[in-house]
């Protein structure tokens, strides 16, 4: 038999060899882990303006179709640019965190700022913004794509942490972010956004149908919608005129 003493050592050995050989992997494998979250970024916001991907080829389309990058502060002032591989400033807008500049922008942070992604397609210009918000039961995020006139609505994606499936979930079809194509966030020169409501009227151009048994995830995309699109108000102005 095996004393107390010899049980102990060995089982911490083996906690040790075992806690270093995750964190090799770990260490290993985070550079690919980065890139694959890269890539399917770039995914989204391809798809966000119509443009199909796959992993191989979606860093070559991003970078083709997705001439400029720019992160904006409250007052709508370009701060970061980053165009045709170069960057002006001092980070790439490509890699702030949603979330995290959302965060500060209603804590009243100044510093704030949030990026834009410009796509350039047969000659015409769209703006996708990120958006990021909570549903039922946890984190909801996508895109939105604005036309050059900056008001009217010409594709999003939605993707969702845990929403129910059949329900909340609902949000990543198409049927539910089609509905959202020719929507318009500014009445004239009123802000308004796109409001997630039970029998909306087709005729509003303000308002899309609401998902069947879903209300808590449908309020939630409103207003990630209205939070998140209001602090492009001051940079979709400024732009409008330009």
């Amino acid at each position: 038999m095996f004393s107390n003493k010899y049980i102990f050592v060995y089982s911490t050995i083996l906690v040790v060899l075992a806690a270093a050989i995750l964190s090799i992997a770990a260490v290993a494998l985070k550079p690919f882990q980065e890139k694959n979250i890269k890539i399917e970024k770039m995914q989204q916001l391809l798809a966000c303006v119509g443009i199909e991907s796959t992993p191989k080829n979606a860093e070559s389309l991003y970078n083709k179709f997705f001439t400029q990058e720019v992160a904006v502060n409250a007052k709508g002032e370009i701060e970061d640019d980053y165009s045709n591989g170069r960057l002006q400033g001092n980070k790439r807008p490509f890699d702030l965190v949603v979330k995290e500049q959302l965060d500060k922008a209603k804590s009243g942070d100044q510093s704030a700022v949030m990026p834009v992604y410009i796509c350039t397609k047969d000659g015409r210009k769209t703006y996708v913004v990120p958006v990021s918000g909570n549903g039922l039961w946890g984190g909801i995020w996508g895109n939105v794509a604005l036309g050059e006139d900056l008001s009217t609505i010409v594709g999003v994606n939605f993707d969702h942490k845990g929403e129910t499936p059949g329900l909340g979930a609902e949000i990543t079809t198409k049927a539910f972010q089609q509905q959202f194509n020719g929507k318009t966030i500014f009445d004239n020169t009123t802000f308004k956004s796109v409001s997630v409501e039970k029998r909306a009227d087709k005729n509003d151009p303000h308002a899309v149908d609401a998902i069947s048994g879903g209300t808590i995830t449908s309020q939630g995309v409103s207003s990630m919608l209205y939070d998140c699109l209001s602090f492009y108000i001051p940079y979709l102005n400024n732009n409008k005129t330009k």
